[in-house]
């Protein structure tokens, strides 16, 4: 409310210095958290700026490494250019790639399968670039994930960078969900090796208490979002800029004007403090941990990929429906109808995912007030819908 109430319109340093200073505080106030490496701060030469969504995070990022590779090779070689994910990789990243003018045909979706849990394999990224090599393409840009969107599973960053700095791609690791809980010890393993990334991001307004829209993105090279995005009119013109003194994050992102996203992080930081932010996402793992429990002692579901955060991807098993029930078509048909009728009922909201053929459901916990209490109830609506269905196909 007071972000929108004061409307302060901080695309540079003048038209707003609080704005702009606070975001610089704020941002390296969150990297410390996460121990993002030195790097990635604003003390050691990098720094931080809050986006609206991880699509824009991703999309600055790709142009500023789209027009540092073109500088070398040439603008006439873009239709060279060839950009990385895996197949569990957000849309937001084949977006970027057809907004930066990247050819279609040069955007690598890398398979993932259950037995890497469906994380992107460094083996086969580096099978995908030296085919394209081979083919004369020029690998450019690989994003990596932390906390999928299908199944929270976590592409291994550190042998990754490996492969991808090897030929000279630029890494990003989107976090968008799942970063927020790397501030707590237990969680960091899971970005290990983002010092060898060139920028990172996660999603406060997702698992960190913050409203829509409050994307952060750290990045070790201001200077290459700068140079890619950045327009100097006479309009804007000024001694505070021209002493190269501050920050304008117009220069950081796609729009010119920007909103006072960083009293929202401020707020959220000073009011919870390290310690309670910390404690309520562990509290929501827990309450997924339970969620989880529930299922597996129940011989008629499965939980179809390992749980790593606060999300239990789940299923009726094939074996709960009886000989007529005996192949996933039949299986994924009896599931979206389990899903479909629970959501009618008003009661729960869970949403889906198909994942290498299996269509499962997802639990997820994540919202302030979620309580113990809730995820007892949303067992117990799973339970007696579960019942009504099968009981239907006896």
């Amino acid at each position: 409310m007071l972000s929108t109430g004061f409307n302060v319109v901080g695309f540079n340093w003048m038209s707003s210095p609080a704005a702009t200073e606070l975001e610089s505080i704020v941002m390296d106030w969150f990297g410390k958290m996460l121990k993002l490496p030195n790097s990635f701060l604003f003390s050691g030469n990098g720094g931080g700026v809050l986006q609206g969504t991880t699509c824009e995070a991703i999309l600055c990022t790709l142009t500023a490494s789209r027009d540092q590779m073109l500088n070398k090779i040439g603008r006439d070689n873009i239709g060279k250019l060839v950009v990385y994910g895996s197949d569990q990789s957000h849309c937001a990243l084949q977006k970027a790639a057809q907004i930066a003018g990247i050819n279609p045909k040069n955007f690598r979706a890398v398979a993932t399968n259950k037995f890497t849990e469906f994380g992107l394999s460094p083996v086969a990224l580096e099978a995908a670039i030296q085919t394209d090599l081979e083919a004369g393409l020029v690998p450019l840009f690989l994003c990596a994930t932390v906390g999928t969107t299908s199944t929270t599973a976590v592409d291994p960053i550190s042998p990754l960078c490996d492969v991808a700095k090897e030929y000279g791609i630029w890494v990003h690791v989107d976090a968008a969900y799942a970063g927020s809980a790397c501030i707590c010890p237990e969680f960091r393993h899971f970005i290990d090796g983002v010092e060898k990334a060139d920028s990172f991001s996660l999603n406060a307004h997702k698992w960190f208490f913050t409203t829509l829209d409050c994307c952060c993105l750290w990045v070790k090279d201001p200077s290459a979002l700068v140079k890619a995005l950045s327009t100097n009119p006479e309009y804007l013109r000024n001694k505070a800029t021209e002493a190269r003194q501050v920050i304008d994050y117009k220069d950081w992102q796609i729009a010119l004007s920007r909103r006072f996203r960083s009293l929202k992080l401020w707020m959220v930081i000073r009011s919870y403090g390290v310690a309670n932010l910390r404690n309520y996402l562990r509290r929501h793992v827990k309450m997924a941990k339970q969620f989880e429990g529930l299922l597996v002692a129940d011989n008629r579901f499965e939980v179809v990929v390992p749980r790593t955060f606060a999300m239990v991807c789940f299923r009726v098993a094939p074996s709960a429906m009886g000989i007529t029930f005996n192949d996933e078509t039949n299986a994924n048909e009896l599931n979206a109808k389990l899903l479909e009728s629970m959501n009618v009922s008003g009661k729960v909201h869970m949403t889906h995912a198909v994942v290498g053929g299996v269509y499962m459901i997802r639990f997820a916990v994540g919202a302030t007030l979620t309580e113990e209490r809730h995820v007892s109830a949303a067992w117990k609506v799973v339970q007696e819908h579960t019942n009504t269905i099968l009981n239907s196909y006896q």
